[in-house]
């Protein structure tokens, strides 16, 4: 085997010289390059959600985000003011700076000593959470009886029809919405299968499906820079960090201001779907596919959603699932008490308006990306709804925030636990998923349901 040395030598030493043309030259690409660097330093600052059109600026949920978790944001205010007149003026040079400057602070900023977010346990690993939770035992499921594929087939079809359907709704308010559309008991437009949280999900089912249980959070890291081309927000600072060679736990956590934002919980159902009836695997999985992009109570939010997946192969009742899944979260954490108020809300109102009403002003300050207003709306909408699969989906769409990760994954549960799915939600759906996925553009419910069916073999054998 060469060293690298020999292998470089032999280039160089063995070049013969040549005259390119001026087309053969590669130097007329950078003003391609140029203009798609200008584009998403642009787009960092103002930009439009793909599949419903909301408003957006990344770097200033950064901030806001960073303030969230008790950080001292006032000299990176100032600073995008300054960012924010550039981009009026169309200053790109100026524009780029100020964004540089503001990625530096991010990890810089002094904490705010007296901030009610250092009153919680950060749970950095997942032996702190183990130790500080009481799992429920782990009930055997039959993964070889076809009503367990069955299962596992309906939980992707209604996390497909989630994801459709809270594509077209997410970045609005509950209010909003519903002077807009009205009831939301349907899709507003033909639904389309383009989502990129699945990307991740099958970034996590690759790694699985060749290491089982073995599986650590580099495993998925490495899927997810072989499989997945681009990224936003707490995923693409992840990317980006895998790529310097930098991985979990500190790809999720280093200068990621949206490490507490939705993008883990978004992807805990397939953790739950590899870990049928044993909420302890559910969240281990989880947790190690968390970190590699999140941190702390980002983290948490996977663990909570792959823990309901998981109880939905065995539990007949939602809300007892819902109390269940609570109380396997550390009740030191933020992000307890956070799913928990939603439950006492769900608890002491009669109907998920008045109960969402009670508790939506807690997230003022919050970006609808963050992972704890959709926690929330979660748990809502799964106390109402009650198993019902059309109620639940009006629900969960009516609240809004970031409404196709929440529809995804909570419809992910009660696709497991429902006999049937709606016609009237599943035909315009079909059996086709298209993905951006590197050599995956296209699959289908069908291999979804058996590439999660042959990972669970496979990691039994192992």
């Amino acid at each position: 085997m060469k060293k690298a040395w020999e292998i470089e030598y032999d280039k160089f030493i063995n070049g013969i010289p040549v005259i390119l043309s001026e087309e053969e030259q590669t130097w007329k690409a950078a003003e391609s390059i140029e203009i798609m660097s200008n584009m998403l330093y642009k787009m960092k600052w103002s930009s439009q959600v793909p599949g419903s059109g909301a408003k957006e600026s990344v770097i200033i949920g950064g901030i806001q985000s960073m303030e969230n978790m008790g950080y001292d944001v006032s000299k990176a205010e100032i600073l995008m003011h300054q960012g924010l007149r550039a981009l009026d003026k169309n200053d790109l040079g100026e524009l780029i700076k100020i964004t540089c400057n503001l990625w530096n602070m991010f990890g810089k900023m002094d904490r705010i000593k007296d901030h009610p977010y250092w009153k919680f346990k950060n749970y950095g690993d997942f032996k702190s959470y183990e130790d500080k939770v009481i799992f429920l035992p782990s009930e055997d499921v039959d993964v070889s009886n076809t009503s367990f594929k069955e299962q596992i087939r309906r939980g992707w079809l209604a996390q497909i029809i989630g994801g459709a359907y809270g594509t077209a709704l997410e970045g609005y308010s509950s209010t909003n919405l519903q002077k807009q559309f009205g009831s939301l008991n349907r899709y507003i437009r033909e639904p389309n299968t383009y989502n990129d949280d699945l990307t991740y999900e099958l970034a996590f089912l690759n790694a699985f499906m060749n290491k089982g249980f073995e599986i650590t959070s580099q495993d998925i890291a490495l899927e997810w820079v072989a499989l997945v081309p681009f990224g936003w927000s707490a995923e693409e600072i992840a990317l980006k960090n895998i790529e310097a060679g930098i991985m979990p736990p500190l790809s999720g956590y280093f200068n990621n201001p949206y490490r507490e934002w939705i993008g883990a919980q978004m992807r805990g159902a397939v953790c739950g779907m590899v870990a049928p009836g044993n909420p302890n695997m559910a969240a281990r999985l989880a947790f190690m596919d968390g970190e590699v992009s999140h941190h702390n109570n980002g983290v948490i939010g996977e663990v909570f959603n792959a823990i309901m997946v998981s109880l939905a192969f065995t539990y007949q009742e939602v809300r007892k699932l819902v109390i269940d899944a609570i109380s396997m979260v550390p009740n030191d954490s933020e992000y307890y008490q956070i799913i928990n108020n939603a439950l006492h809300s769900a608890i002491k109102h009669l109907n998920w308006e008045s109960a969402w009403k009670a508790i939506e002003p807690d997230f003022i300050k919050y970006n609808w990306i963050h992972a704890y207003p959709n926690a929330a709306a979660e748990v809502i909408a799964l106390w109402f709804g009650e198993g019902d699969f059309e109620a639940t989906m009006e629900i969960v769409g009516s609240i809004g925030y970031d409404v196709d990760c929440n529809a995804a994954q909570i419809m992910t549960v009660i696709g497991i636990m429902a006999q049937e799915i709606p016609d009237k939600w599943s035909k315009p759906i079909g059996e086709t998923v298209l993905t951006y996925c590197r050599n995956l553009k296209t699959t289908s419910i069908t291999e979804l349901t058996d590439w999660v069916l042959q990972a669970i073999n496979n990691a039994r054998k192992k």
